[in-house]
């Protein structure tokens, strides 16, 4: 297979600096960076480009910011590919973004595993086309034993109800007997969610500069920081990756305690 100039440095970067190692001394990277990844189509109008070209070009930003990732040693990029809301889309458009996940999954699948990125999706399956969740589902399969960045593409996602998905999970145990009603704590709903075994995000980054959660990850980002980049989603680049990371080192992150020099 011919690689894609984006996909060769996918390979490029891992091999650079292995996922996990920060290549300077300071600061630590944080462990799980999520992305709300907002306006492709408002950045194709902006140029008077087709929405599909915005698209097309947010494919580009992925390639970027995994290759990003791995260089800052995160361990963890989620991304939001695909919400739940957006099936209410244009027909036409939908079809379009089902095409562009086909292209990413068949073109840049051999390179991620090359490079040692292991591919995590979440979000529900059960209606999506049968061609849809056998890509991802060979995603997964593929790269399972990989031990680098893990790559956690959201698709067909949305935050509420993957906590409905967990709370059906555990009335079926409680209901089989596996689990009494006063054993369920917060690690048991946890354990539940899509994201079973992955942290929660340290820094969420939103694109094209709204400012709100948009049913994304709603109970992992509970104590995340948050970070709002001005710029539309296609734009987003190394420099913007390493500005959000530098804010969110100048967050002082206390979890609902006090931090330092707070005084008793």
């Amino acid at each position: 297979m011919v690689r894609s100039e984006g996909a060769r440095q996918i390979g490029e970067a891992a091999d650079a600096a292995p996922a996990g190692t920060a290549r300077s001394a300071s600061p630590p990277a944080p462990r799980h960076v999520a992305i709300i990844m907002d306006g492709n189509g408002r950045w194709a109008a902006r140029k008077g480009l087709p929405r599909f070209e915005g698209h097309r070009r947010g494919v580009e930003a992925v390639r970027r910011a995994v290759r990003s990732a791995i260089s800052l040693g995160i361990q963890y990029l989620t991304v939001y590919s695909f919400s739940s809301e957006n099936w209410r889309r244009p027909p036409a458009e939908v079809t379009e973004l089902m095409g562009l996940l086909r292209l990413f999954v068949r073109g840049d699948l051999a390179d991620l595993h090359a490079a040692n990125v292991r591919v995590k999706v979440i979000g529900a399956r059960d209606d999506l086309s049968h061609d849809i969740a056998a890509l991802l589902d060979e995603a997964e399969a593929r790269t399972r034993g990989n031990t680098g960045l893990t790559l956690v593409v959201a698709f067909n996602y949305g935050g509420r109800q993957e906590i409905l998905r967990a709370i059906r999970r555990i009335a079926d145990a409680v209901a089989e007997g596996r689990l009494r009603p006063e054993e369920i704590d917060l690690p048991t709903i946890t354990e539940a969610l899509d994201t079973a075994g992955i942290p929660d995000p340290d820094l969420v980054i939103r694109t094209s500069g709204e400012q709100r959660l948009s049913n994304f990850l709603t109970w992992q980002t509970a104590y995340a920081e948050y970070v709002i980049e001005p710029g539309f989603w296609p734009d987003f680049d190394h420099d913007a990756f390493e500005a959000a990371l530098a804010e969110y080192h100048r967050r002082d992150r206390r979890f609902g305690g006090l931090g330092p020099g707070a005084g008793s």
